[in-house]
């Protein structure tokens, strides 16, 4: 029996290091993760094909835009600060993508920190958790939403291949340590088993901030 009870008593001393180590690992990696990516968050009107067509045409446009002012970039609290100066334009670019298409919605340009779903750029994941973001809410903003990383660069339209362009990926490895880097890009065992890790506690942390 004092050898059971010993047993009983190392499984439950080695469950709550793993547990506090579970947590410990999932709040680095999302705080690192959170420090260094600057994301877009477009959602549409409504879910009609018509608000959703309209709402990748507005997404291609700002892309364009933030592309255009910001070559010159190398932090993510530079490409904040560039879009806080310029959200006055960003707002006008939806805009005017939203009246050559014959439509009159308005358009709510905001700047912070925002809940987000696990999501997949290819061979890229980032997992659930807090970032900051440009939302561009159009009209109702009630249809489905689309996100990108505004920094470093993730905003190509094209994921159909699954593959990420290897320039994206150097700025991701720049950006990143090895071991967040690893994260969201690397398919071991190991990696996927954290990268759960850091989805479960996460997706805790969101559902509970909005109860």
């Amino acid at each position: 029996m004092k050898i059971l009870k010993k047993v009983c008593i190392l499984f439950i001393l080695l469950l709550l290091y793993i547990s506090i180590y579970s947590i410990s690992y999932a709040n680095h990696a999302i705080s690192d993760l959170s420090h260094q990516l600057f994301r877009l968050h477009v959602i549409a009107n409504s879910d009609s094909k018509e608000d959703q067509n309209l709402k990748y045409q507005v997404r291609d446009a700002l892309i364009n835009y933030m592309n255009s002012i910001s070559s010159d970039i190398s932090s993510k609290e530079e490409a904040m600060e560039l879009a806080k100066l310029h959200a006055n334009e960003f707002e006008q670019v939806a805009s005017n993508v939203i009246k050559e298409k014959g439509y009159h919605y308005p358009v709510k340009i905001s700047i912070g920190n925002f809940a987000f779903p696990t999501k997949h750029y290819g061979d890229i994941s980032l997992p659930a958790g807090f970032y900051d973001a440009l939302k561009v809410e159009i009209g109702e903003a009630k249809g489905q939403n689309w996100w990108c990383v505004m920094f470093p660069s993730l905003c190509f339209v094209d994921v159909s291949t699954g593959i990420v362009p290897e320039e994206s990926k150097e700025d991701l490895q720049s950006n990143l340590s090895k071991e967040d880097y690893n994260l969201i890009s690397s398919d071991t065992t190991e990696y996927q088993l954290k990268f759960k890790i850091v989805e479960l506690l996460e997706n805790g942390k969101i559902f509970t901030a909005k109860k």
